[in-house]
């Protein structure tokens, strides 16, 4: 398989997966005080929205990169 298909291919399922995800969440635990025994953490929520934009994009672009690897003569 070609480079280029491998890489349409990769963006086709990034772009799927951000249209189905729609977000990713995750928690970072951050030490605030480490006092000999005493710890105290602070734990903090992230969250990244994807844009539907940016998942069809992605496809539409993946599409493309496979159908020009198909085309491409393997010289």
């Amino acid at each position: 398989m070609k480079p280029i298909m491998i890489l349409g291919v990769v963006l086709i399922l990034a772009g799927v997966g951000g249209l189905v995800f729609r977000s990713v969440h995750w928690t970072e635990t951050k030490n605030v005080v480490d006092a000999g025994p005493i710890q105290i953490n602070h734990e903090e929520d992230h969250s990244v929205w994807i844009p539907t934009a940016a998942g069809i994009i992605a496809v539409v672009a993946g599409i493309g990169l496979v159908f020009a690897g198909r085309g491409a003569t393997g010289r």
